[in-house]
């Protein structure tokens, strides 16, 4: 009974990711963006959709490939069954949108607001992103895989099966987040802070033993 209570305490629950498998668009490029108004079955290329407002906008099922939301306000919009490949943006603002089944493939996005978002089977495949702001966002299931993140904030977060798989993390925040099968195995970082919050992540020896002399000293333990 032992044995078999330790082995289900340490397992980790992927993330539940759905495919997203898009076969029919509407390939017309006249489209005038709006806010509020709902886009479905279409597709994107290079749309250029810089400074635009689309606050509430809703995109079903749309695959975008190399689009730029450069400043365009996408606060409280809907991604649902969505592609975007090579998105680009040095200023993104996604505040309490929500993604639900969508994929990003080798996105370019500078400082990424998404604080307060609600992400539901998501994967980032590749890309950079100097800036991701999480901060207050609900996130289940949620692979990001091979990605460079230079500083990413979960801090007052709900994570449940996130998993950063062959990253490079700078600097990530947790203060205050709550996890649950946060699986950063295999993820390079530089430093973390929120230490107090770390409760369901998932690490190996190699991090925990990058981590020991920060959560000693978060301990108040010193080691001479």
């Amino acid at each position: 009974m032992e044995k078999s209570r330790g082995t289900a305490a340490s397992r980790v629950v992927a993330p539940r990711l759905s495919a997203v498998n898009l076969q029919e668009f509407d390939d017309r490029q006249d489209h005038a963006f709006r806010r509020g108004e709902r886009y479905d079955n279409l597709r994107f290329n290079r749309a250029a959709l810089d400074g635009l407002d689309l606050g509430e906008a809703v995109f079903a099922e749309c695959r975008f490939d190399a689009p730029s939301f450069n400043e365009a306000q996408l606060r409280g919009a809907s991604f649902r069954d969505c592609i975007l490949a090579e998105a680009y943006a040095p200023v993104f603002q996604g505040a309490r949108s929500t993604w639900r089944d969508v994929e990003f493939s080798n996105p370019r996005l500078g400082s990424a607001e998404l604080y307060e978002s609600g992400w539901q089977s998501v994967r980032i495949d590749g890309g950079k992103l100097d800036f991701l702001n999480l901060r207050g966002a609900k996130l289940a299931d949620v692979l990001i895989s091979g990605c460079i993140i230079n500083e990413l904030d979960l801090g007052a977060a709900t994570a449940t099966r996130v998993k950063l798989e062959d990253c490079t993390i700078g600097s990530l925040d947790l203060a205050g987040a709550r996890l649950k099968d946060v699986d950063i195995r295999g993820t390079e970082f530089r430093s973390i802070s929120g230490l107090g919050s770390m409760s369901g992540l998932v690490v190996d020896e190699y991090q925990l033993g990058l981590l020991a002399p920060l959560i000693a000293a978060h301990l108040g333990v010193r080691v001479l």
